[in-house]
């Protein structure tokens, strides 16, 4: 496990504090569960960024809070769509023994001999929820789509929940399928016109020109 981040507890809740916290390379969030009360901390922004690097986006780590430590686990955060940095966290206090939900993404593996084919793979599904205690929460589940053919899907259900977790999801729920390729009828207009046959005059007969007696 990592090491310990520290919190430190926020008792100003303006917008001009807030700005501040995140100026000085701060990131603001709250803490919860686990027989904790609702905390509102700031957590260093490098060292966190640095800790989910460490242990993943399902990963739990240690967070130093009041003088206690507790394990916690980023369960929603907020981020700037311009800055690209993250504004806001959710930790989630955990007791390692006991089970809890968490959203994890599929990753797909393989290419598809549908795809080979000229098919056209559509993923449906990004993320499943799973059930399990803190430290069998996967960071991704794999899907293998290698034979995968046209008109084929896979679907929650035909995923093999390792042991450990438990998948939530409906089982009917489709995660990617191959659609049939797309047939696109190109017609050449020069094609279609009769060689040699004049422009808008189909169908015409040329009327012989008058002449004086």
């Amino acid at each position: 496990m990592s090491s310990a981040l520290q919190a430190v507890e926020r008792t100003e809740f303006r917008n001009s504090a807030l700005t501040k916290i995140r100026q000085e390379g701060n990131i603001p969030a709250v803490v919860y569960g686990n027989k904790l009360e609702s905390t509102s901390v700031y957590i260093n922004g490098a060292d966190f960024l640095r800790t989910m690097r460490e242990v993943g986006r399902n990963g739990v780590f240690p967070l130093n809070l009041n003088g206690k430590q507790v394990n916690v686990i980023l369960t929603d955060y907020q981020s700037d769509p311009i800055k690209r940095e993250i504004v806001h966290a959710d930790l989630l206090a955990v007791d390692m023994s006991k089970e809890i939900q968490a959203d994890v993404r599929i990753t797909l593996i393989g290419e598809a001999e549908g795809v080979k084919d000229g098919g056209v793979m559509q993923q449906s599904l990004h993320e499943v929820t799973v059930t399990a205690t803190p430290s069998n929460i996967p960071q991704a589940i794999e899907v293998d789509v290698t034979q995968l053919q046209v008109g084929e899907t896979i679907t929650v259900g035909d995923i093999t929940s390792e042991q450990g977790y438990t998948i939530n999801t409906e089982a009917e729920q489709t995660i990617v399928s191959i659609l049939p390729p797309k047939v696109e009828e190109e017609i050449d207009s020069g094609e279609q016109q009769e060689e040699g046959a004049p422009d808008n005059q189909e169908g015409r007969e040329t009327e012989p020109e008058s002449t004086d007696s």
